[in-house]
């Protein structure tokens, strides 16, 4: 079943064994197996084909560098496309396709454009689709999106949930290999809280791969024991299949966890996927290094892997990757894959070393292997590596027949995240590799990812850094004596590219770059690192060029004749890693991504037979049909009259409620206040209007005075959360100094305006006796604390939008039900009905009220015909703007009423006034119709709107002219209140 398994494994579980799916074919392999794993295990080399040539590819390495082996897993809602299959946990019963390729993974008839890659160099894209100009839409737009991409989006709603938390620690660390575990023991024996996150599913990191030995005892022992140790440290918490993908300000990072990932479906109530936002005091990262692959012709077929990759499948999985092997290095570690690769009873065909002289490696020469100074020209094979052409020092070239190519060509090491605060990595030209460059106060690298290569220095560093992070949080920590290695050098001399190649040489083998089109960009002048990643895409592509920046870069400087560093270095960016749009996202997805946030009387406005609407955040009652009634029309014209003739009761918890308190509480509503609040009396309510820093109107309401010291400011619903946002910034950056306080309590009271000529007697049943509501002991803007039902707590406040005699009656948000159903049978024999925002539209533009439509961010209270309310004696937020010349140009358009002379004709909102005569074109727009309304006490439509020196003009006529809908109307300009513009209704 499985016939390149072999014996051993460290990490699989030959006990479970598990089915799975690619491209429809069945396979077994076990628990604590990749894909990539089983994939190998039971001989399977093709798993891809390359984004641009669609070219085979097999699987070049064992983790989050892979840039061949990306498959879609799943099927329906839960597909996945680009995952890589070497970091994805085998689980029983995955399905997984290949991808880029039709009508199959081994016949792709796109492949067919491999001989014309000529055609497609560096840049072709540039250059190929400018002529003729007429094809673009109609050709190569089209057939380059078909083109594009790899996977397949599911095409369905994400079925699974994912998660968002925040963590807190003292120090994290990053990466669970040797430096990693060494630095979270040092730090967790001292006591101090310690996060470890390791993205694989086990700890240990190369460890898993590597036969070493630490103390005497296999180095998995080691591990076992370390992750004992800190399973038991109660400060400590192990993150598995946990990567760290960007590290931010302040000691920041983020991280996602793959809860399920390695699950068929994630189990009831559990997330697919968690993203941790980790606050860490201190951090080290030990995310290790990764290997280099060799740059010579065809070294992108399957059957070409790195070196470290090979051990990884043979001593963690027991897969073995070919049993014919040559191995290509230009450092002591390719000789540790031969080694390896004996010990597994396989066949080192021969070791190709690109340095002088045959280096040492004593044990492996005594084995008879076959070592050649040289290099590889190119790799032969068709789908499969089948041979390679070896160059020797001397210019011979030679076959070796061989069914597995291994690549080890240095390692640079995973220094992503100490870039992502712009910090730009250094060369090393004695090591030739990057390493971190400054850093940042709280962060430390350590082992492999600070260059440091030896499994010794990884533990030292650990243990090193780990202490001195605890002891820098407060704790008393200590390095400890460091356990014993078995011996290990590294030295290397990388051989960028093979002078003797032949055929296409791979640099980034997901993008197909190569290194005649490195040549190419060298050519034409993209140079420097930014233009040659952008020219060619080198880098681009999903595995952000994890192992093919350097090579790349080093290529371009020996073109150019200079040193690595002198052709510019590539700065990282978060994410390290993907990660997917949902785990980002978290809850917030759907309505969770804008919840509707419902009234205290939603359920009842239901049982009523409201329509709702979305207004802001919330979803309010928009009008309440009645059986018989046509259209919606019919049912707000009746929900009007019955408000002007008898009363009528609305919900408007909706508006935000702020409580400010403090003996600095006046002073400051004064500040952001164009007008005064500091004069205004106990137990009364006054409007408000407050004015942004540039002097235009950000948002109006009222705000009561319900003790010295106390007072409740209303804001439009709209602008609830940044009329908040506003006066936190004015106390905590403008005047810290003020006793101030304000909490938003829009959800903690229910408010219902109860409005028309029988409001006061409707109010009367629900209100508690003691409390008078005659028109001498609670007047027009009487703002009082009261009780109602028996001593409930509650608020009533005489102010009116509609202009009938009105009350607003707030209870706490658990009466909000109760107290709707309270005041419906309170007016029962007034005839009382429910209405919803559309009415309170007619009603308040029937008045000429200002709303949204007019607070639009353009308007200034001299243009709303507010000018009077802006206070001159004192100082307030936007009152120099607001005197700005052109603020007060009399030529500015400014609210004024309007009404149809043919009084059958409907208006428009949105319409322009163009004057009688003129030609409708923007050189004599006057301005535009801000809200309309069929006004039932009117009997014919009516408008407001901001119109050329519009108070001036009243009695004049204009069109409207609204060019979307068809409409050109003869208006004329009135005052914006249409109803009792003596305001006698609502004093009454």
């Amino acid at each position: 079943m499985q016939p390149a398994r072999i014996s051993g494994g460290s990490a699989i579980d030959r006990g479970k064994p598990l089915g799975f799916r690619f491209d429809g074919r069945h396979y077994e392999g076990y628990a604590g197996d990749t894909l990539a794993s089983a994939l190998i295990a039971n001989g399977v080399r093709l798993v891809g084909r390359s984004f641009k040539y669609h070219r085979p590819r097999g699987i070049l390495s064992a983790g989050a560098e892979e840039p061949n082996a990306l498959v879609e897993l799943r099927d329906g809602a839960r597909r996945e496309p680009n995952t890589r299959a070497t970091v994805a946990e085998l689980f029983d019963g995955l399905d997984a396709r290949s991808q880029n390729r039709w009508p199959s993974l081994s016949f792709d008839l796109l492949s067919l454009a491999s001989p014309f890659a000529s055609l497609m160099q560096a840049g072709f894209y540039y250059k190929t689709f400018m002529w003729p100009a007429s094809f673009w839409e109609r050709l190569y737009e089209p057939l380059i999106r078909r083109a594009a991409g790899l996977g397949r989006a599911a095409g369905a709603e994400d079925p699974d949930h994912y998660e968002k938390v925040y963590a807190f620690c003292d120090v994290l660390v990053i990466g669970g290999g040797p430096a990693g575990l060494a630095a979270a023991l040092a730090a967790g024996r001292s006591g101090a809280r310690v996060i470890l996150c390791n993205d694989d599913f086990r700890f240990g990191g190369r460890l898993l791969s590597e036969r070493r030995e630490i103390d005497g005892r296999p180095g998995i022992e080691w591990v076992a024991a370390a992750e004992a140790e800190l399973s038991a440290m109660p400060g400590v918490r192990l993150m598995r299949r946990t990567t760290v993908f960007g590290m931010y300000d302040h000691g920041t990072f983020g991280a996602v966890e793959r809860v399920a990932d390695h699950l068929a479906a994630p189990p009831p109530h559990v997330p697919r996927q968690r993203v941790w936002r980790i606050a860490a005091r201190r951090a080290i990262l030990a995310s290790g290094a990764i290997e280099r692959p060799m740059v010579f012709g065809n070294n992108d077929r399957p059957g070409a892997m790195l070196a470290g990759a090979v051990r990884s499948y043979l001593n963690r999985f027991a897969a073995a990757p070919g049993r014919n092997v040559v191995i290509a290095t230009s450092c002591d570690d390719g000789w540790r894959t031969a080694a390896d690769l004996l010990a597994a009873g396989l066949n080192v065909a021969a070791i190709v070393d690109s340095r002088p002289g045959i280096p040492g490696g004593a044990s492996i020469l005594a084995r008879d292997v076959r070592v050649i100074c040289g290099e590889i020209a190119a790799a032969r094979g068709s789908r499969h590596v089948s041979a390679v052409d070896v160059v020797d020092t001397s210019g011979r070239s030679e076959t070796i027949a061989c069914d597995l190519l291994a690549m080890s060509n240095g390692w640079d090491p995973a220094i992503h995240l100490a870039s992502h605060l712009s910090d730009r990595p250094v060369w090393d030209g004695s090591r030739q590799i990057f390493v971190p460059g400054d850093l940042p106060p709280h962060l430390s690298v350590a082992g492999a990812a600070a260059g440091n290569l030896t499994l010794a220095q990884a533990l030292a560093d650990g243990a090193r850094f780990g202490a001195g992070a605890a002891i820098e949080c407060g704790f008393s920590a200590a390095a400890g004596e460091t356990p014993g290695t078995d011996p290990e050098v590294a030295v290397g001399t990388p051989l960028w590219r093979s002078a003797s190649s032949r055929g296409k040489a791979f640099v980034d083998f997901q993008n197909d770059v190569t290194t005649a089109d490195i040549a190419l960009a060298h050519q034409e002048g993209f140079r420097s690192v930014e233009h040659l990643k952008r020219y060619t895409t080198l880098g681009m592509a999903t595995d952000q060029g994890k192992t093919s920046n350097v090579p790349g870069l080093a290529i371009m400087a020996e073109l150019r004749g200079k040193a690595i560093p002198d052709v510019g270095t590539t700065v990282f960016r978060p994410p390290y890693t993907p990660v997917a749009i949902g785990a980002l996202a978290g809850h917030h997805r759907g309505k969770d991504f804008r919840p509707a946030r419902f009234a205290p009387s939603h359920a009842w406005s239901k049982e009523q037979g409201a329509v709702f609407v979305e207004t802001g955040q919330w979803l309010r009652a928009q009008y309440y049909p009645r059986e018989g009634e046509r259209d919606w029309l019919e049912t707000v014209t009746r929900e009007v009259r019955t408000v002007r003739g008898a009363v009528g009761v609305c919900d408007v918890s909706t508006l935000g409620k702020i409580d400010i308190q403090g003996d600095d509480a006046a002073a400051f509503l004064d500040r952001v206040y164009a007008n005064t609040f500091s004069t205004l009396a106990v137990g009364k309510a006054r409007y408000g209007l407050m004015l942004r820093e540039d002097g235009f109107v950000m948002d109006d309401g009222t705000t009561s005075r319900l003790g010295d010291n106390h007072f409740v400011m209303t804001t439009t619903t709209a602008n609830a959360g940044k009329v908040m946002q506003h006066l936190e910034f004015c106390h905590q950056a403008l005047w810290p100094s003020l006793d101030v306080q304000m909490a938003s309590v829009s959800e903690q009271w229910a408010q219902f305006s109860v409005a028309g000529p029988r409001a006061r007697d409707t109010l009367r049943k629900v209100v508690d006796r003691q409390h008078d509501l005659s028109n001498e002991a609670f007047p027009f803007l009487a703002a009082r604390a009261i009780t109602v039902g028996g001593g409930i707590t509650a608020r009533l406040f005489r102010i009116s939008f509609s202009g009938e005699l009105a009350y607003e009656l707030a209870v706490p948000a658990s009466f909000g039900d109760a107290a709707a159903r309270a005041i419906m049978r309170a007016g029962e024999e007034f005839g009382i009905a429910p209405y919803g925002t559309e009415a309170i539209g007619v009603m308040r533009i029937e008045k000429g009220h200002v709303a949204g439509n007019e607070l639009n961010g353009q308007t200034t209270a001299y243009d709303l015909g507010l000018e009077r309310m802006v206070s001159a004696k004192k100082d307030f937020i936007g009152r120099v703007m607001a005197a700005r010349p052109a603020l007060r140009d009399p030529e500015r358009p400014r609210f004024v009423g309007f009404r149809p002379l043919d009084r059958r004709q409907r208006l428009t909102a949105g319409a322009h006034f163009i004057p009688i005569g003129a030609a409708a074109t923007a050189d004599n727009d006057e301005g535009y119709m801000t809200s309309v309304a069929v006004s039932p006490t009117l009997g014919h439509s009516i408008g407001l709107g901001l119109l050329r020196r519009g108070p001036e003009r009243i009695g004049e006529r204009v069109r409207a002219v609204d060019p979307v809908r068809g409409r050109d109307i003869e208006v004329e300009i009135c005052s914006p209140v249409f109803v009792d513009p003596q305001e006698e209704k609502l004093r009454v």
